[in-house]
């Protein structure tokens, strides 16, 4: 199904989302989401992943039906009003842009952290998680940060996007759940904050 971006104004993405899932008939389209992606912070010695979104003032929408959606979405006052520009405000999404985005997230539409293992002198020896997909992509590392810079495209246009990296001494440390960016909408399982298993979570093996 094709995918399309609706432009509105910075901290307005789950409101938004919320309002069409609630008003937009079914039929119209097929999923409204926002992505999120997972970055681990450090403090207090310990490792913390924040969830954050990683475009704001998108969200994403699927419709074999664009024309009437976007005209059911410019009938409905109070989503006119969340509009960040009438002429961009609903934009499509080419499938090459969309297929890769499908690729690196998983199905809460999360960027989830990448496990890097690296040989101590910054050269990866192993690696796991959605980064596998997009090494070619990779435009900068930042280890001490935990994250790397990709470029992708999107909307046409070429963009760099920070992925969250998480390294082998991290996982012998213990990582636990940070804040999350409206966690009305986020996935479960950030809800409740404790001690990633490794042995049970998406680095399972490492």
């Amino acid at each position: 199904m094709p995918w399309y971006v609706l432009q509105t104004r910075t901290g307005e993405e789950e409101r938004l989302a919320a309002l069409i899932r609630k008003i937009v008939p079914a039929n119209l389209y097929g999923e409204c989401f926002v992505v999120y992606q997972e970055q681990l912070r450090r403090r207090k010695q310990k490792n913390f992943i924040h969830v954050k979104r990683v475009f704001p003032g998108y969200v994403f929408i699927t419709s074999r039906e664009p024309e009437e959606l976007f005209l059911c979405l410019k009938q409905v006052p109070a989503m006119s009003k969340m509009m960040a520009d009438d002429e961009f405000f609903f934009l499509s999404v080419e499938r090459e842009e969309a297929e890769f985005l499908k690729q690196i997230m998983d199905e809460d539409h999360v960027i989830c952290l990448s496990y890097l293992e690296t040989d101590g002198k910054g050269k990866i020896r192993q690696v796991s998680g959605p980064l596998k997909d997009c090494m070619s992509q990779i435009v900068r590392y930042q280890y001490g940060k935990r994250y790397v810079l990709v470029r992708l495209k999107l909307l046409g246009e070429e963009k760099t996007v920070l992925m969250g990296i998480v390294l082998k001494e991290d996982m012998c440390q213990g990582v636990e759940y940070g804040r999350v960016e409206a966690l009305g909408r986020a996935p479960g399982r950030y809800e409740a904050a404790g001690k990633m298993d490794p042995d049970n979570g998406p680095y399972k093996g490492q």
